[in-house]
């Protein structure tokens, strides 16, 4: 038997439904298959994320590893493409894979040290920032959910999102967002983007001393991937150094880092008013005005 943290149990019945109570359901048998066919021994405790069960495991030869249990999804049915792509280059190493069930097996890393445990926070930002520029040197392989699509599919929702939007200032913001996402979204760009490196999502490791976990990944512009550093133990008196010590780092246009950026608070922001939520993401808010001049 294996234990399966409450909090997955929860944010699965929460955003998939039946599809993720079904999958709760099936992980104690899917992951017995996996120890037996792929020979592993579980080693600890089980970990979890928002999406994903991880339980730490031993090949066969006594290597540590990982295995990696997620709903297949269009954010996850990515993930082995992309990890094959940057081949361990500054992220997590993928040992095998089950393409029916998106199971993962991967290089075990020091899951009790996270970036975000150092105590500078700019030093984090440089070391979050020195591995997206590895990560998004790497061109985005075929097949690859692009950032365009995403683009234009959001663009498309922000009139009707506006109008239930309450506040005069927010509903302005939400148009100043959009108003920047048009400048851009004839040149979505095709690098692999991770999208979601937060320093949760940066181990410690042996071989590298960080390395990155969990991408959501898709082709697009780097600039879109500056969010998640920007939020992480957000402030404000941060946040112009931080986007600007990463977009020098990344080699990237300030003005459509910048465009991009504001698309990925659009992003959140919508999906705020989707789930209608009580108030739309004060931080998410704050970053964008800053970035507007406002």
């Amino acid at each position: 038997m294996i234990d399966i943290p409450e909090e997955l149990v929860t944010t699965q019945s929460r955003f998939n439904g039946a599809a993720g109570r079904d999958f709760i359901a099936a992980l104690p048998e899917r992951a017995a298959e996996f120890l037996d066919c792929w020979g592993l021994k579980l080693t600890g405790p089980s970990l979890n994320g928002m999406s994903a069960l991880v339980l730490p495991v031993e090949r066969a030869d006594g290597t540590p590893a990982a295995l990696k249990m997620q709903l297949l999804d269009e954010e996850s049915e990515g993930e082995p493409v992309a990890l094959r792509a940057w081949g361990g280059d500054g992220v997590v190493r993928l040992l095998d894979h089950d393409a029916d069930t998106n199971t993962l097996l991967l290089e075990r890393l020091d899951e009790k040290r996270h970036l975000s445990t150092l105590d500078d926070s700019r030093e984090a930002t440089r070391i979050l920032a020195e591995l997206l520029a590895r990560l998004s040197a790497v061109p985005a392989p075929g097949g690859m959910r692009q950032l365009g699509d995403i683009a234009r599919q959001m663009l498309d929702t922000v009139p009707d999102a506006v109008r239930q939007v309450a506040d005069p200032a927010e509903r302005a913001l939400l148009k100043s967002c959009a108003a920047a996402v048009r400048e851009v979204v004839g040149e979505p760009g095709d690098r692999l983007l991770h999208w979601d490196l937060h320093y949760d999502n940066i181990l410690a490791a042996d071989r590298e001393p960080w390395l990155a976990i969990d991408p959501k990944p898709l082709a697009g512009d780097p600039g879109f991937e500056l969010m998640p550093a920007l939020a992480n133990d957000f402030a404000p008196s941060e946040v112009c150094y931080r986007f600007d010590l990463m977009t020098e780092m990344l080699g990237l246009d300030r003005q459509r880092a910048a465009a991009w950026t504001l698309g990925r608070a659009l992003q959140n922001l919508l999906w705020n008013i989707k789930d209608e939520e009580d108030e739309l993401d004060q931080e998410q808010l704050a970053i964008a005005r800053l970035l507007l001049g406002r």
